[in-house]
């Protein structure tokens, strides 16, 4: 009997507070605003939303605290079908959150708070064990505790799932963690921390950081901004694609937009090369998309 596809997410839920501007403020100056908004946010969050819209069954492990940001995240995945059996109610902290401020080109800066996420650890995995033997991919960020990231590969790998990593924040990864990763996908900075070498934020650029990394880990997507992204693995296949033209509005969760859709495709079977275009053309298509139009 085949089972259906399933990927899990396990990983970070901010509650997001968009600031539009003209430009972002610069040390000890104030910048009037033109508008704000609350938005679900995360890397962890945006990407199971992301997996999910592609109608790949997709379920979520983190934490939220007992207060209204932490109801906004659940009611959030809610609306967009991801299952958060899984994302704990903890009384004793307060949910995740960051500031994002916009100027008016789409470009922003943000802090984050890391909150109930910073609690995530070996009971969330073992609430959740009978979820992840059934896991086909499980997705990971770097916003959660190192050794929680650990747990959760351990438990998938066992089961024979896949793991895949959107290493970021820029942070290196333990010598536990490396060995249970199947996929690494990072942008240029990431690629630089991990390789050691400077990275050029070029196709050719993201292509050879690529190759350095697969001495590391199996499969590696490094993504090089508005040039496209590479990839390589241990078999010896690589590819190149550029990035989709198109009129940026927002570059606010691109990444993680990307991460989704490719976990979905990689969880369905579908070759690498047509996983990257369509999470390409994904990210392309948000990153066209005005802030105040998503949904």
């Amino acid at each position: 009997m085949t089972t259906a596809p399933l990927v899990t997410v396990f990983g970070s839920l901010h509650y997001d507070i968009a600031v539009m501007g003209p430009a972002r403020p610069r040390k000890g100056e104030t910048v009037t605003g033109t508008s704000w908004h609350p938005k679900s946010g995360g890397k962890g969050g945006n990407q199971a939303v992301s997996s999910a819209r592609t109608g790949i069954a997709t379920s979520m492990i983190g934490a939220v605290a007992d207060d209204d940001f932490g109801r906004f995240l659940i009611s959030n995945l809610d609306r967009k079908n991801v299952d958060h059996t899984f994302v704990r109610r903890d009384a004793s902290t307060s949910t995740g959150m960051s500031v994002a401020i916009f100027d008016a080109e789409g470009d922003y800066g943000a802090v984050i708070v890391s909150g109930s996420n910073l609690t995530l650890g070996d009971t969330d995995v073992a609430a959740a064990q009978d979820l992840l033997t059934k896991t086909t991919l499980l997705v990971l960020q770097s916003e959660i505790p190192d050794a929680a990231n650990v747990a959760a590969a351990r438990a998938v790998k066992q089961a024979g799932g896949r793991v895949l990593i959107n290493a970021a924040p820029a942070r290196p990864l333990s010598a536990d963690l490396q060995p249970l990763i199947d996929i690494i996908v990072v942008n240029a900075i990431e690629a630089e921390l991990l390789a050691g070498v400077p990275v050029v934020e070029t196709l050719d650029g993201a292509l050879d950081a690529a190759r350095k990394l697969v001495r590391i880990f199996p499969g590696v997507v490094v993504t090089a901004g508005g040039a496209g992204v590479a990839y390589a693995n241990r078999d010896g296949e690589e590819t190149v694609i550029a990035a989709v033209k198109v009129k940026v509005e927002s570059t606010h969760g691109a990444g993680d937009e990307f991460i989704g859709v490719l976990a979905a495709e990689i969880a369905s079977g579908r070759a690498m090369t047509d996983a990257l275009q369509k999470a390409n053309k994904a990210a392309a298509r948000l990153v066209g998309t005005p802030e105040k139009d998503r949904v």
